[in-house]
């Protein structure tokens, strides 16, 4: 069962083809290649497809520690997630596991240890929904440990996910029609007084809330990316990857999507288009929709946030909630379910419906009558 090198490398790794040969359930010989990046990547690679297909699964490394999993771990989710997803990942891992369990052998990781882990966690005083995403990841680490036979069971899965006792679904916070048209005034004005690069603030908050487009999706945006006044949403762009900017897929597949403009928006980026021709020697549709040759920085998108809303007399939301108030905006007119899910880049329709199903009052109300005219 060899590993191949190959030409070409990913992030600085090398590329590698691992085979293996196996026979299938009806005694006939099969050959399996995959390809992996990076020498312990692709060592890992040739021990879960061994253990899958051959039935002869590696003998469990007894001196195994919860820290060595995790560089396997980390190791094989380089070729399966994107690259925000694996820095998260690393970040949850290493700032929460790692420092009370990296030592411990995944042989001696009993109910007991887990348990003193788990009330570690609780000390920090973190909110619940962040407790709930350590354990996830910490658990889905231990799942690994187990298809590779490092483990017979998930030990974790016994001490159970943390629990609040005073459980409640979080509320939503957005802007109104009326609230966003006071806030982008106030924005438009700084714009006026402050000169040409303002103006890209500006046109980021009306991008936001006439699309519900996500944060990094907007900082990707290229005015190549508009075509017959659709918008097509092909890239994302993270800021807190080491090594700089970083643009990489969508967040799903669903995330990839066309998006008719509105005639509003349409006003603004055909004027925002306008200036930057006027203001840019070398423009090109090339450029960034907002900030041209590179994008805004989100330090200073939430600083413009905050001053806004100031100016405008309104509540301050998060960069986010502007994508709540697209939604919900549309929720409130009853605009289908399907369709806000759609527009959102939501990858199920049961996420759209869990979060903004409260804001169809309408449509309880059309119900109830229709029962009442039989």
């Amino acid at each position: 069962m060899p590993i191949y090198k190959m030409q070409g490398k990913k992030d600085g790794l090398q590329k590698y083809r691992v085979r293996i040969n196996y026979t299938d359930r009806s005694g006939k010989p099969r050959q399996l290649d995959r390809v992996a990046y990076g020498a312990e990547a692709a060592k890992e690679l040739e021990r879960q497809l061994s253990a899958e297909h051959s039935g002869k699964a590696p003998a469990p490394n007894k001196a195994l520690t919860v820290y060595k999993l995790y560089n396997s771990y980390i190791n094989v989710k380089k070729n399966e997630i994107r690259e925000t997803s694996l820095n998260r990942v690393e970040k949850i891992l290493s700032n929460h596991v790692l420092p009370t369990l990296k030592d411990i052998k995944l042989s001696k990781l009993n109910t007991e240890i887990l348990q003193d882990w788990k009330n570690h966690i609780e000390q920090k005083g973190l909110c619940i929904v962040t407790k709930k995403n350590i354990y996830g990841y910490f658990s889905a680490m231990l799942n690994f440990a187990v298809k590779m036979e490092y483990l017979n069971s998930n030990p974790l899965t016994r001490v159970g996910n943390f629990k609040d006792a005073y459980i409640k679904k979080e509320s939503i916070d957005y802007y109104t029609a009326d609230e966003f048209k006071k806030f982008i005034h106030a924005a438009g004005e700084e714009a006026e007084r402050l000169g040409f690069y303002e103006w890209h603030y500006y046109v980021f908050f009306n991008i936001a809330f006439y699309t519900g487009a996500r944060k990094g999706e907007i900082h990707a945006l290229k005015w190549s990316d508009i075509e017959d006044n659709v918008l097509h949403i092909r890239r994302s762009i993270a800021q807190k990857l080491k090594g700089g900017d970083r643009e990489t897929p969508p967040k799903n597949l669903s995330s990839i999507r066309d998006l008719q403009l509105p005639n509003a928006l349409i006003a603004v980026l055909d004027e925002h288009r306008r200036r930057c021709r006027e203001n840019i020697k070398d423009f090109s549709d090339d450029f960034r929709i907002c900030g041209a040759k590179t994008c805004l920085r989100d330090t200073s998108l939430s600083k413009r946030n905050v001053r806004y809303s100031s100016l405008a007399g309104v509540k301050t939301i998060r960069i986010h909630d502007f994508r709540h108030t697209h939604a919900s905006l549309l929720a409130n007119e009853g605009i289908n379910i399907q369709e806000i899910a759609r527009r959102l880049g939501h990858s199920k329709i049961e996420i759209t419906w869990n979060i903004y199903s409260h804001l169809y009052p309408r449509e309880e109300e059309r119900a109830v009558a229709v029962l009442d005219s039989i």
